[in-house]
């Protein structure tokens, strides 16, 4: 387990405020990847990707998977994710996980 940051434990506190949100909860992740726990990142990750269209929680938990070595788990996340960053025209976003989907299939 990594160790615990003052910046997760603020971004905590601001998400016990609002609970839904899908910046705050992806920055969580986030800080989590940074400190080291790519395993409780990558499923904070995939619940943001799951329960919002958040762009960007898609394209990491994509990447996080994958450094797992959780690949058909990144490729069904990163799918989902480029129908997401399509509906909201999100080419940029789409280019990436597109390119990292090939690189995993």
């Amino acid at each position: 387990m990594a160790t615990r940051t003052p910046r997760m434990a603020h971004i905590e506190a601001l998400l016990a405020d609002d609970p839904q949100d899908s910046f705050l909860r992806y920055g969580l992740a986030m800080e989590y990847a940074s400190a080291g726990d790519e395993t409780t990142a990558a499923e904070l990750l995939v619940k943001v990707a799951t329960e919002s269209a958040y762009v960007p929680a898609f394209l990491q938990a994509g990447q996080v998977l994958s450094r797992l070595n959780r690949f058909e788990e990144a490729c069904v996340v990163l799918r989902n994710g480029i129908l997401a960053a399509k509906e909201q025209g999100n080419g940029h976003a789409e280019g990436e996980m597109a390119g990292l989907l090939s690189s995993l299939e």
